[in-house]
């Protein structure tokens, strides 16, 4: 199955928003882990003074997440998809949240460009053209210090994993979508997991990148070997010597 990109998937993503809060409000886990993965962030203070980008926020799901981690941070919203983001601004939300619509290969072409002290990305990677690009790309809107979190499926060498995932799809996920008219959309994030990176895969992407400190950490319950959190940092320059005279 070819994949949906650009503006293919932001279209899909569109004509799905409607009913995307009642399918993943359906999915056991999904709300909590997405805590978990926002937690693990470590914001300190509870983010007061940080400004964090939350990037393929959807319909304001990450976001919520990522105020329960750090109520007291500044959170920008960005998606490609003016359909998730209009659900995502019509839910109410404190002062220092705000939302931009823009694809993450743009993010240099609208006031969104940081620097940030810390990025969350759910779901997000494997659904780029070039997953190399998009994390320079976010490795260089953090600052020295900053944070990511990269909350995503991954799947490993189990037969076990990949056959659990392919049962929650075609048992569940993709009937529910026929009825709702959003097949494509949901065939495309089937497959997209069945062919993204493995976990070790992942972190070898994030150290490429320039990221230091790559974990990976995982998920409780079924989702164990299927979702994860993925953190890392930009490091700090490395300090040069004076000349000596």
């Amino acid at each position: 199955m070819a994949m949906l990109r650009d503006g293919d998937l932001a279209a899909a993503f569109d004509h799905a928003s409607p009913t995307y809060d009642l399918m993943t409000s359906a999915s056991p886990g999904y709300f909590a882990h997405l805590r978990r993965s926002a937690r693990r962030l470590n914001l300190p203070d509870g983010g007061a003074g940080l400004t964090v980008l939350d990037l393929g926020c959807g319909t304001g799901t990450s976001t919520r997440a990522l105020l329960r981690a750090a109520p007291l941070a500044t959170v920008i919203g960005v998606d490609a998809s003016a359909g998730m983001l209009a659900r995502a601004r019509a839910k109410t939300w404190p002062d220092g949240v705000s939302f931009v619509h823009a694809s993450v290969e743009s993010m240099d072409e609208v006031k969104a460009n940081g620097p940030y002290d810390a990025v969350f990305a759910a779901y997000l990677l494997r659904n780029v053209a070039d997953p190399d690009v998009v994390l320079r790309d976010i490795h260089g809107l953090l600052r020295p210090g900053g944070r990511l979190s990269v909350h995503e499926y991954s799947l490993g060498p189990r037969r076990r994993d990949r056959l659990v995932w392919s049962s929650v799809i075609n048992g569940f996920v993709l009937p529910w979508a026929r009825l709702n008219g959003n097949a494509p959309l949901y065939r495309h994030l089937h497959h997209s997991v069945m062919r993204f990176d493995t976990p070790d895969a992942l972190t070898d992407r994030m150290r490429q990148a320039g990221f230091a400190r790559v974990r990976r950490l995982p998920m409780p319950g079924w989702q164990t070997g299927i979702t994860h959190t993925f953190v890392a940092e930009r490091p700090h320059p490395r300090a040069t010597r004076p000349p000596q005279p």
